[in-house]
């Protein structure tokens, strides 16, 4: 049977009924999932048919929330919480250690967490915390669970690691390379900074691909415009106001072509599962296809994504290496 050809109306739930014999058996690790968020989503509807979905999140009692509100919503779904700091990269380690000792492979890796964004914070490692975020813990947590992902291959299966980034990346010069490891605060802004997070996602995909040949298979995302927590944090209003997405006293701008939660998470289940997407890895996704022409020229330089790849591991202390 022809596979549908989808678009920026697919929901997540129509992708997973699609790709529910691809789904059935797969143990997959979503980072970020908050309740009210794609991530969430995601989990929800992949749940319905994965063998287990692993959460993850850094507070406690919104992790709690979410698992209770998953297994309600999914009832006998398996689902796992995993308490993972992504600013932190002792608990990155600590969480990754976790995930190596369940006896269950890993099959599927989403890194769908981002930080929401505000004033210059630096972590306890001294990086920018949307930078720390998006890409050093994800980078130090991928690298410790390639081994595990890897060995869950198979001729007929190859494991995915998968980004959401955004559109977001377009509205900077890319990532400023120089102040990666000792970020200055006269030089930060909140929208600057998404927007370097935003691009490290997709440039870090395709070096991943590049690197791993086919041993995993990488790819970024553009989701949408979704109404998130993100969008409603107050230290984001300006901003949101800026792009169309909020009215100036803060409600939701009812022209704008926002995506309802489950459109939003659509793209992300497509590049999980989609069987179409096999010799496309290291592609970059929106609206459920591959549009790698959407992707700004500095995120797309092959020796940009190098660079960031060998500061990365210098940062974290460690090789990531295949």
């Amino acid at each position: 049977m022809a596979l549908p050809t989808f678009s920026f109306s697919t929901t997540a739930e129509e992708v997973a009924d699609i790709f529910a014999s691809k789904i059935r058996g797969k143990n997959v690790l979503i980072t970020g999932t908050s309740l009210n968020g794609i991530g969430y989503e995601t989990a929800r509807v992949i749940a319905k048919y994965a063998n287990l979905v692993v959460i993850t999140g850094y507070n406690v009692e919104r992790l709690k929330l979410s698992q209770e509100a998953l297994k309600k919503d999914v009832p006998g779904a398996k689902i796992r919480s995993l308490i993972l700091d992504l600013s932190s990269l002792a608990a990155v380690r600590k969480a990754a250690a976790e995930v190596n000792a369940y006896s269950e492979p890993l099959h599927i890796l989403i890194h769908n967490a981002a930080h929401g964004g505000g004033d210059f914070k630096l972590t306890a490692d001294g990086l920018e915390v949307q930078m720390a975020t998006a890409q050093f813990g994800p980078f130090l947590f991928t690298k410790l669970l390639a081994p595990k992902l890897i060995a869950a291959g198979s001729t007929s299966f190859s494991p995915r690691v998968v980004f959401v980034s955004s559109e977001g990346h377009r509205m900077g010069p890319g990532v400023d390379l120089d102040n990666l490891a000792h970020p200055k605060p006269e030089t930060y802004s909140n929208l600057g900074a998404y927007s370097q997070a935003k691009s490290a996602n997709i440039l870090f995909a395709s070096e991943l691909a590049r690197r791993s040949r086919g041993k995993i298979h990488t790819y970024s995302l553009h989701p949408g415009s979704i109404n998130t927590n993100m969008v409603q944090k107050e230290h984001n209003r300006a901003d949101m106001v800026n792009f169309g997405v909020l009215n100036p006293d803060g409600t939701l701008n009812s022209e704008f072509p926002f995506k309802t939660m489950s459109q939003g998470a659509a793209t992300t289940v497509v590049a999980a599962f989609d069987t179409r997407l096999e010799e496309q890895s290291g592609s970059f996704l929106w609206d459920c296809v591959v549009a790698n022409e959407k992707i700004a020229p500095h995120s797309a330089d092959p020796e940009t994504a190098k660079k960031l790849w060998d500061i990365s591991e210098q940062i974290v202390d460690e090789k990531f290496t295949f």
